[in-house]
């Protein structure tokens, strides 16, 4: 069971559509004597998103009516190997507003996951970075194994259904073994439908890919804004080609000095304390918190629906029925951001009185499953991606050594961020390293922003992040706020810092604190 990491502006895309062309893939050939970085991009008006991209309509123009462009780049399958087969890289863009002789250059976004759709996810949200627009073109992209960059496969929509209806949080051997003879199955999907990418989908995979984008998009220095995810790529970035980065920033800052076990123990932490927010602020309402009286009151009464539900599942989305698990996983998708709390409150009350719908649409964005019933990819590329970059390999004993720890750390999401370590286990490609390397020396500043009440990428990160950097690169910011991410909260202070710095290269002093 993968745990919850998705970006903040994916996870707002699925929600709230739930809650309210041109194809990329493998071309043959192993002698590439084409010199990829003079290629031409061959931008066209944007299709559909397809399904691992998530579906839905194609992207509408913005507010003054510049379209979205779409257009697929080639890079080596395997960068060892750079005149061999090629893969394609989805693209998309929106053209700078301001005047020619203004323009810095490509502004390259990546929302997180890993496995979020770039290509899906800017349009969603181009308009709030009007701002950017004045000076950049802003593109972003389906990193490998994502979305239509030859997305990672695993399992079809029907068996996605039920993989997402098991119980991810055993409380036997019986439960036990089947969680892993799930995830070995699921493992093996993977490895039967995507052998030949699972090899090459290392985040120091993307971060080439990211170098060769910028050259084919004619920018000497790559100015970038990463989100969640975003953030780990683009300090790997850094790490690979210091003297190449430009203006960048870093929002809801992944911990770059963690395995993988102390990031799921993090985010336990994370996903708890936005829990606690949440209770704290309904419970404060002058008229009155319908789901609990007081703040231990609210997770109490969620304590025992996730108990009651672990005995007898309620009806969700027919023929579906609402799960612990899949309650779990609504709770905290809502915590991704204030903007759902009413949302969590809807689906609490509902549940109490036996309807699931809610919190089950609010899992089904979770794991990428649109109303149709049809799944993105996001699920089965966030996988490939962290057991290709994560070293470490967890047996279901260690996992269960490491229970009351968890459980310590987060009594609601601790059983489920634990058992979600075994995920990569008996994966078909071994783990690149324990954690990623982000030390950039010589690069240009890097603004990093760290939210305080950030679930899925705690606080503490960012600190690390900066460090991690190197003096005179990493200059830390502080958002005291909730939800997961700075700038799309859209706090006047954080986005005059960022906006401030993409646009005039003003570096904001490192300590700066907004709220």
């Amino acid at each position: 069971m993968p745990k919850p990491s998705r970006p903040r502006a994916v996870a707002l895309l699925a929600a709230t559509a739930l809650l309210s062309g041109l194809l990329a893939g493998c071309d043959s050939g192993s002698d590439n004597d084409v010199d990829l970085n003079a290629q031409k991009l061959d931008w066209k008006d944007c299709p559909a998103p397809d399904e691992a991209e998530g579906g839905g309509s194609a992207p509408s123009p913005l507010p003054n009516g510049t379209r979205w462009q779409c257009a697929t780049m080639k890079a080596p399958l395997d960068w060892n190997k750079p005149k061999g087969d090629t893969l394609g890289i989805a693209l998309i863009r929106a053209r700078t507003s301001g005047p020619a002789n203004r323009r810095i250059g490509s502004l390259i976004f990546n929302f997180g996951g890993p496995g979020g759709s770039g290509v899906s996810t800017l349009p969603a949200f181009g308009d709030d970075y009007a701002a950017l627009r004045t000076r950049y073109d802003l593109v972003s992209f389906d990193p490998r194994g994502v979305g239509r960059s030859k997305p990672v496969e695993c399992l079809d929509d029907a068996q996605l259904d039920a993989y997402f209806q098991q119980d991810a949080t055993p409380d036997d051997a019986a439960e036990r073994d089947q969680l892993v003879k799930e995830t070995k199955k699921f493992n093996a999907a993977c490895e039967k439908h995507s052998e030949s990418v699972l090899p090459h989908v290392r985040t120091t995979d993307a971060a080439r890919d990211m170098d060769l984008m910028r050259r084919v998009l004619g920018d000497k220095q790559m100015h970038y804004f990463g989100i969640s995810y975003g953030t780990e790529l683009g300090g790997v970035y850094a790490h690979l080609f210091p003297k190449n980065v430009g203006r960048a920033v870093f929002d809801a800052v992944v911990d770059p000095t963690q395995n993988s076990e102390q990031a799921s123990l993090g985010q336990a932490r994370g996903f708890q304390l936005a829990l606690d927010n949440y209770a704290a602020n309904c419970t404060a309402q002058s008229d009155g918190c319908p789901v609990g009286d007081t703040p231990q009151d609210v997770k109490d009464r969620i304590a025992k629906l996730l108990a009651d539900l672990e005995r007898k599942p309620i009806q969700g989305i027919f023929p579906r029925r609402l799960t612990q698990t899949a309650a779990t996983g609504g709770i905290a998708q809502a915590l991704y951001s204030k903007d759902f709390w009413d949302y969590l409150t809807q689906g609490l009350e509902e549940a109490y009185s036996g309807d699931g719908k809610t919190l089950m649409l609010l899992s089904d964005s979770l794991n990428g499953r649109s109303q149709n019933g049809e799944y993105s990819n996001i699920t089965a590329a966030n996988i490939a991606i962290n057991c290709a970059d994560d070293k470490p390999r967890y047996t279901p004993g260690y996992v269960e050594q490491k229970l009351p720890e968890f459980r310590a750390a987060s009594p609601l999401f601790g059983d489920y961020l634990a058992w979600s370590m075994v995920s990569c286990t008996d994966w078909a490609v071994p783990g690149a390293a324990d954690h990623p390397d982000v030390s950039a020396t010589g690069s240009a500043p890097i603004l990093v922003v760290g939210n305080t009440g950030d679930p899925a990428t705690p606080y503490e990160g960012a600190g690390k992040m900066a460090k991690a950097l190197g003096p005179g690169v990493g200059v830390e910011m502080t958002y005291k706020g909730q939800g997961h991410g700075a700038y799309d909260s859209k706090n006047r202070c954080v986005q005059q810092a960022v906006n401030g710095y993409l646009l005039t290269g003003k570096v904001p002093a490192a300590g700066t604190v907004c709220s």
